[in-house]
């Protein structure tokens, strides 16, 4: 028996709002709540919605052989509550269907595994108690932002007790071996779940483009590849953006007949189903230790962290945000540690990326800037202005007593 393991990753940041540097000093108030909730409101209606209602319908179709997972930032999930209640209420349903699995990782989809670990376990923690709160799940298997892995990251995430981690299967890391079975981390005990990314991409981003040897892509196709693994592989993890359906492949490509197709006939093969992560983790043994020497991401075609460390901009823009840690949880304000940790939020570097080329257009989606230079200056004017005036310090680090709430 071989499975299919589907992982949907959902995530929207609070963006933060055009902020000039006449503003500093002015307005500690720096998200762009029109911007946010009209995003927000538009994923809803093109993806998560339908998406949801129509794998409602998949589960119960299929009398629970049809399983999936998500991971749900907690920055989205307050702007669920906060613009689409609708939206959070049709998660809640699917977590009741006992075939619908809610992976842990950090509240704020933040870098902090790799800048300070500190805040790491913090950020997990309190995602963790989310899930608990609206989905009623403990979730034992993680999954870290933007699916960022190392020996190290793995090692810490082991020591908080998870059971798995899941990484992507790039092809340096994984050498001569294949991603459709389980590993471990060497030294230690957690699995290690790995992405395919042939697969899950041949869905996410090449589903519409015509000029694709491999266009239309049906899901007799698709299933007829699954299927090849067998006997060669365990498990197809196939690990996506939740906005694959409807939102990155609009409604009109077909997305939706597709996805609603697929597990009908990846079942026909009787050696096939499909299995939430914590399944595959307690129905197949690692088949061997794997190292991950570097730290790996599932963006562009390096799989690194250069899409938000690439240059000089996003490397000081994260080294200042990050410094300010034992600062701001000195001063054990709620409110001032809630903004801090919105400003961690992986997107903010992520737009200031100058990269182009083969990965330009993934990083021009829902970008908020015209340049990286202007997502740049006007992340850097918002965190003067947090520094200097919310937390107090001067530019040679006179401090000052904190005042009042900000947000």
């Amino acid at each position: 028996m071989s499975s299919v393991c589907f992982y949907f990753q959902v995530h929207q940041p609070f963006r933060v709002k055009p902020y000039s540097f006449f503003k500093v000093g002015r307005d500690h108030r720096y998200f762009d709540s029109r911007k946010n909730k009209e995003i927000l409101q538009k994923v809803a209606s093109k993806c998560y919605l339908p998406a949801n209602h129509l794998l409602l319908d998949m589960i119960n179709q299929h009398q629970g052989r049809f399983k999936i997972s998500y991971s749900i930032t907690g920055v989205a999930l307050e702007q669920m509550e906060r613009y689409s209640p609708e939206t959070l209420k049709s998660f809640v349903e699917l977590s009741k269907t006992g075939c619908v699995e809610f992976l842990a990782e950090t509240y704020y989809h933040s870098l902090s595994s790799l800048y300070d670990p500190q805040e790491f376990r913090q950020q997990v923690k309190l995602h963790t108690e989310l899930m608990q709160t609206h989905f009623g799940q403990t979730p034992r298997v993680f999954r870290n932002t933007e699916l960022v892995c190392s020996d190290e990251v793995a090692s810490i995430v082991e020591g908080m007790g998870y059971d798995a981690i899941l990484a992507e299967g790039a092809d340096d890391i994984l050498s001569w071996r294949s991603p459709h079975f389980v590993y471990k981390r060497p030294g230690g005990n957690i699995k290690l779940l790995l992405k395919s990314y042939r697969l899950s991409d041949d869905i996410a981003f090449r589903f519409s483009n015509s000029a694709w040897p491999e266009f239309p892509l049906t899901a007799p196709k698709f299933a007829s590849w699954v299927h090849r693994i067998s006997g060669n592989g365990d498990v197809l993890n196939l690990f996506m953006d939740y906005e694959t359906f409807g939102e990155h492949q609009w409604e009109s490509t077909g997305i939706f007949n597709f996805l609603k197709a697929l597990p009908g006939e990846v079942m026909k093969h009787g050696d096939w189903d499909f299995a939430t992560p914590s399944e595959v983790v307690k129905r197949y043994q690692p088949t061997a230790e794997l190292a991950f020497p570097r730290v790996v991401s599932w963006a562009d075609a390096e799989r690194d962290l250069t899409a938000w460390n690439g240059n000089h901009m996003q490397k000081r823009a994260l080294e200042l945000i990050f410094e300010l840690g034992n600062e701001v949880r000195r001063r054990n304000n709620p409110a001032t540690l809630d903004l801090w940790r919105k400003l961690q939020t992986s997107d903010h570097f992520y737009y200031m990326c100058t990269k182009f080329f083969s990965d330009g257009d993934v990083h021009a989606y829902f970008n908020p800037y015209n340049s990286p230079y202007e997502g740049f200056i006007n992340y850097m004017n918002v965190l003067t202005d947090f520094r200097e005036h919310v937390l107090k310090i001067t530019p040679e680090g006179r401090q000052y007593e904190n005042t009042t709430q900000l947000i």
